[in-house]
């Protein structure tokens, strides 16, 4: 029985360091696009910003971004795409590119 409790004990902190790693990564996820994404895609991601709307930043929720893979994202993030500038070789990881993708669908979903 007393080890029964201690699994159960133990199980409850793996499955809270969890939550709260996930929680940090999403914080950092969202801090990391309001330093580098936001004055152009806004706050929302509509791209209504006025250098979005200069530069024709693109809606996160529209269709177009939506459907696109997490490797496409993470390919425009990295190489950049027509006016957005690339966030690869040396400006970003490779895994805060990829917190970036996620972070744009999650953002896209929002209405």
């Amino acid at each position: 029985m007393r080890s029964y409790r201690l699994w159960v004990a133990a199980t409850a902190i793996l499955g809270v360091c969890v939550l709260a790693a996930g929680t940090a990564q999403a914080q950092a996820a969202s801090d990391l696009y309001k330093t580098k994404c936001q004055a152009c895609h806004g706050p929302d991601g509509s791209g209504s910003t006025p250098m979005g709307k200069k530069l024709g930043a693109n809606d996160f929720h529209s269709p177009e971004v939506q459907k696109m893979t997490e490797a496409q994202l993470i390919e425009v993030i990295t190489k950049g795409k027509e006016k957005m500038p690339a966030y690869g070789a040396g400006k970003l990881t490779a895994a805060q590119i990829k917190e970036l993708a996620g972070y744009v669908h999650e953002l896209g979903k929002k209405k």
